[in-house]
């Protein structure tokens, strides 16, 4: 019974900081680019509102999956990449693409 329930935890702790439409999007994004601008990324993905991407980026970084680089410039410039954690889904994401194309 205790094994079983560290393995809901760990289901429910990953749903709660990876949950919702768009955070796996977003880090599948930074995956396949390293490094990638507020705008590029939000152009980048259909549909999603530049306030809620930019919640969701504030998110991320909050997990410790997100790196958010402020440049002192004007335009203003943002940058954003994977942490270590963050780098440590790609072979979660690479096991999702295998799955998808099982037929």
């Amino acid at each position: 019974l205790m094994e079983k329930q560290i393995k809901i935890c760990s289901v429910s702790g990953f749903t709660s900081m990876l949950g919702g439409k768009w955070k796996l999007i977003i880090i599948d994004r930074l995956r396949k680019r390293e490094v990638l601008r507020f705008g590029f990324l939000a152009a980048s993905i259909d549909n999603i509102s530049r306030k809620v991407l930019s919640d969701q980026l504030k998110e991320l970084a909050e997990d410790n999956l997100v790196i958010r680089k402020q440049f002192n410039e004007i335009p203003p410039r943002v940058e954003y990449s994977l942490t270590e954690k963050g780098k440590s889904l790609c072979d979660v994401f690479k096991s999702i693409d295998k799955w998808m194309n099982v037929k």
